[in-house]
């Protein structure tokens, strides 16, 4: 089966959806590799699956691949592997994929394969190699090829979020993120923070936005006012210029935009989701957990790892506290001052200690 991304997309969001089986997902825009990913991770925990993920560093990989997908956990019904890398199967991986797909199909089995690569041209796709994806599996074309469809993947995106723009509201965003699909992605990831907090988690250790296939009850109306309000407060800084300027250790900046985030009325909630996040990522990673398996952007591994190596096992340990006292001051259940909070929090990433540790 071959679709479009505009095409499989939304089905993969409904509530029950077989995942079972080869899926390859091919295509030049990362941004939708990662929502592809985010729909079917929702499935893969609900059916109790262990998800692992394989980078091809060469032809031989498929080996360990194969292996992975023999094997069975105690603990696990199946396993669900993301495969990252352009290495082609030999023709005895071509074999051995087309029974998985097989006997995935007749229920022998129910574990998945996702196979992410580049964009895939016409003349590829009658490969041998692509044969078992396109026959017995799942293949998702994760291109985009016009402006309507950029659009209709952003409204998707938007009702996710418990939002609903005007059709002058849409023009607005797409000229001033200048057509850019993640730049209006991270713009309506913003505005949902402005005006559906609702989608915020109240969960005292959570600071995700809610699951992907949770939508909201009612979605929040927006017009082009109320765009061009928050595109006045986003020219200055955001929550992702802070992450930027915390995970390279840019104290000084650290400082200056915390300092606009509170004069232009951020949401509190917002920023200790973004100090959170990467505190945690940063703990997880110096744990030895594989940053593409934590959803961290190859474009943003090389800041992370920077982190890491200004920071030790002791100092990382105290985290969890901070992050839980930003959060009770924001809350109003201590009288020390949120901001106050935070700013200490995002310095303590970027390496640079307000008060000495007790």
């Amino acid at each position: 089966m071959q679709d479009t991304f505009i095409q499989a997309y939304p089905k993969l969001l409904q509530p029950s959806v077989a995942v079972a089986g080869l899926w390859l997902a091919h295509g030049d825009e990362p941004l939708l590799s990662q929502w592809l990913i985010d729909a079917m991770r929702p499935h893969w925990r609900a059916q109790n699956y262990a998800i692992k993920r394989i980078e091809l560093i060469s032809v031989k990989s498929w080996q360990e691949v194969l292996s992975e997908l023999g094997s069975q956990s105690l603990f696990d019904d199946a396993s669900a592997l993301i495969v990252t890398g352009n290495h082609k199967p030999d023709k005895a991986v071509i074999e051995a994929l087309e029974r998985f797909a097989q006997d995935a199909q007749t229920g022998a089995h129910s574990h998945s394969l996702l196979w992410l690569t580049p964009k895939q041209d016409r003349r590829t796709q009658s490969s041998k190699w692509f044969a078992p994806f396109a026959q017995y599996g799942h293949v998702i074309d994760c291109n985009l090829y016009n402006e309507q469809q950029r659009q209709q993947l952003l409204q998707i995106q938007a009702e996710q979020f418990g939002l609903k723009l005007s059709q002058d509201a849409w023009q607005l965003l797409m000229s001033h993120t200048e057509h850019h699909l993640l730049s209006a992605y991270q713009t309506l990831w913003r505005l949902s923070y402005l005006f559906a907090p609702q989608l915020v988690g109240n969960n005292d250790d959570s600071y995700q936005h809610v699951d992907k296939l949770t939508q909201p009850t009612t979605n929040v109306a927006l017009d082009i006012n109320d765009l061009q309000a928050a595109l006045v407060s986003d020219a200055q800084f955001s929550v992702f210029d802070l992450s930027d300027a915390m995970l390279a250790g840019n104290s000084p900046q650290v400082a200056k935009i915390i300092f606009q985030l509170k004069a232009t009325d951020e949401p509190t909630t917002l920023v200790l989701w973004a100090i959170s996040k990467d505190m945690r990522q940063i703990m997880q990673l110096m744990d030895g957990q594989d940053p593409q398996a934590l959803g961290i952007w190859r474009s943003k591994q090389g800041l992370y790892q920077q982190a890491c190596r200004r920071h030790s096992n002791a100092q990382t340990a105290e985290w969890l506290a901070l992050l839980y006292r930003c959060d009770q001051a924001i809350k109003g259940l201590i009288r020390q001052p949120a901001w106050e909070l935070l700013l200490q929090a995002a310095l303590e990433l970027a390496g640079k200690r307000l008060f000495a540790s007790r």
